[in-house]
């Protein structure tokens, strides 16, 4: 009986720490999974080129962060 509440409360730890929080922000599209051991954003917003302020630049991509330490981003500017 003992081992079943332990799985029981291990399964649900488990679930605290990996069910992310769904976010917009309101650049353009960009999404944020946030759960408490890792963060994913997906980037897809526009901003004017700091030079011409006529163009618009986009950053699209993705990076994946684990306890706070970007492991992987491939974000990047397009300009139009």
């Amino acid at each position: 009986m003992k081992k079943k509440w332990m799985a029981i409360i291990t399964i649900l730890i488990a679930l605290i720490l990996l069910i992310p929080q769904k976010s917009y922000l309101d650049d353009g599209g960009t999404v944020i999974y946030d759960a408490i051991l890792y963060d994913i954003i997906n980037y897809d917003s526009m901003r004017p080129v700091e030079d011409d302020e006529s163009q618009i630049s986009h950053l699209k991509g993705i990076e994946i962060k684990i306890l706070g330490y970007t492991v992987f981003n491939n974000a990047k500017f397009e300009k139009d």
